[in-house]
């Protein structure tokens, strides 16, 4: 679980901070406090492409510190939520980078052109499919070299979304259905996010827990805290703190990128 839900609770006063007095020190404490939200999108983001977790990582540390440059506390929307596409987005950059067409030498598309023409000739003489080193020997190449030409060729043909997969009896896959959708990934790391901040905030003592969900969400003043509670405001103040402290306490062990 990432810290990132703290800038409700214990990181919106350094937000506020940095959005009035930008400075690297505030900025390093709230990517302290925010790694876990990076640590956790990259993890996934990892899962579903072949570059190494920790590149990724490094990736969308930088896309967290855009974030914390652009985000208005002011604005009322939760920092997790307005990180979130930063982080991926930088993470989604770096990915698409990287990608890169399959470039097949010249002579290789003039073998598989000339070979596609030699298994049809093969297949109408034979009457069957021939096998690779019956064109290979057409083509005066070694088998393992038309294998070769092949996987390239392949390798460089787009797939269309729309491709079959998997054919059912009454329905069929296509390879679009197998794609993960951003928006609900993100909708679903929300969730979840949220439900361990409120199994952390339960497990607070009850005027501790009461002070907090009436400053950050019922957006009351501490000192109308004080009235309700029948306490002074600084005793409203401390209890907040010491509860963000013991909510980041339980939620940090949850930060390990293996435990997605």
């Amino acid at each position: 679980m990432a810290i990132q839900s703290s800038p409700r609770s214990h990181g919106i006063e350094l937000l506020i901070a940095y959005h009035q007095n930008p400075s690297v020190e505030v900025r390093n404490k709230l990517v302290r406090l925010n790694a876990g939200l990076v640590r956790k999108i990259a993890y996934r983001m990892s899962c579903q492409s072949t570059e190494a977790y920790e590149d990724l990582e490094q990736i969308g540390y930088l896309g967290l510190i855009r974030a914390i440059e652009r985000f208005d506390p002011n604005h009322g929307c939760a920092f997790s939520s307005f990180a979130v596409p930063y982080i991926r987005g930088e993470i989604m950059h770096f990915l698409r980078d990287r990608s890169c067409s399959i470039r097949v030498p010249r002579r290789w598309q003039d073998l598989n052109r000339q070979g596609q023409k030699i298994r049809e000739e093969l297949s109408k003489t034979l009457g069957r499919q021939p096998r690779d080193h019956e064109v290979a020997e057409r083509l005066e190449i070694s088998n393992a070299e038309w294998q070769e030409i092949r996987l390239a060729t392949q390798n460089r043909s787009l797939l269309s979304l729309d491709a079959t997969i998997n054919q059912q009896m009454d329905s069929s896959v296509t390879l679009g259905d197998t794609l993960p959708d951003p928006h609900y990934q993100t909708l679903q790391l929300w969730e979840e996010d949220r439900q361990q901040v409120q199994r952390a905030l339960s497990q607070l003592e009850e005027t501790t827990r009461a002070a907090i969900e009436y400053v950050y969400y019922g957006n009351l003043s501490r000192k109308e805290v004080a009235e309700k509670i029948g306490v002074s405001p600084m005793t409203v103040t401390r209890r907040i703190q010491r509860g963000i402290h013991q909510m980041i306490a339980m939620l940090q062990p949850q930060a390990s990128p293996t435990e997605p």
